[in-house]
């Protein structure tokens, strides 16, 4: 997508911050139209209020130009989708703000039934009624802190898709079996477990972001030839239960403290094909370069 050079200037206080790191080559355009680029802001337990939600929202549509810029799922060939998961209590209103560029919205979470006495869990149904295209399933907090397990993860992967959304499917390792060095083999049993039993028809609803657990929120960045060699890695995986179609048309994010500083980098890389964004998310200009990466 592009964004008004003029809007940016206003908002960003510096371009010289916006230097893409190391990459292995420049991305072609056929790289990076067969897999429609995919940015989602992730605003976790933020903003505080309505009244915050609205100004971030409202903030960072205003860095953007006309809808052909900014879709939704294959509305636009080459366009890039951008996707905002805010709390419960604000998707609707902030879905009023962001439609009208094109924007999509998501639940961060939802609970595997579609009802009952499950007090505090919220149903896909219930988020799919307020606009809701998207859901986060499998995100690390939601794993440590939690205690979602595979088994869960699941289960709530089938539901989204049962109803007709998209799941975004997180999987990653810790620092200490990133330690162990067997990045690969976690990454491998969460695809597979959190997977099982979804068609390969079904897979083109699904995207998989790869969120080091060791980047999150820590300020430290996956190496960007690292992080595309384990999404490379994921379509192996994808190849073996799937097949070839699957593993190359699934869209893969990458997750852990992405920034305006290293999205060019990131993006160049032939196999990641977005970001799944956390704290830089929360800030208009920040989350507006970051979804205006540079195609390289």
């Amino acid at each position: 997508m592009k964004l008004s050079l003029a809007l940016l200037a206003a908002a960003l206080s510096s371009s010289s911050a916006f230097t893409a790191i190391g990459n292995d080559g420049p991305r072609t355009v056929t790289q990076l139209n067969e897999r429609q680029p995919i940015m989602a802001g992730n605003w976790k337990m933020n903003p505080a209020t309505e009244a915050d939600a609205l100004n971030l929202a409202n903030g960072f549509t205003a860095l953007l130009t006309e809808l052909e810029d900014t879709c939704a799922m294959d509305d636009v060939e080459g366009c890039t989708e951008v996707v905002l998961f805010p709390p419960f209590p604000f998707i609707s209103k902030v879905k009023d703000v962001v439609d009208k560029v094109g924007i999509t919205v998501g639940a961060q979470q939802v609970y595997y039934e579609d009802k009952g006495a499950f007090t505090g869990s919220v149903a896909a149904t219930m988020v799919k009624s307020v606009g809701c295209e998207y859901v986060l399933c499998g995100h690390s907090e939601r794993r440590s802190l939690f205690s979602d397990s595979d088994a869960n993860i699941n289960a709530k992967v089938k539901k989204v898709l049962e109803f007709g959304m998209k799941p975004i499917l997180c999987i990653g390792e810790t620092q200490e079996e990133y330690d162990l060095g067997i990045t690969q083999e976690v990454c491998a049993m969460q695809v597979s477990k959190d997977l099982a039993g979804v068609s390969k028809e079904a897979m083109k609803d699904v995207v998989i972001a790869y969120e080091p657990v060791w980047a999150i929120g820590t300020g430290l960045v996956c190496d960007a030839d690292a992080a595309n060699d384990v999404h490379k890695y994921i379509r192996t995986v994808l190849a073996k239960m799937y097949d070839d179609e699957v593993a190359q048309s699934t869209r893969i994010q990458y997750g852990g403290s992405v920034t305006p500083e290293s999205v060019d980098g990131l993006m160049a890389k032939s196999d990641v094909d977005g970001c799944l964004v956390g704290g830089a998310s929360l800030f208009a200009d920040k989350f507006a370069r970051i979804c205006n990466f540079q195609k390289e």
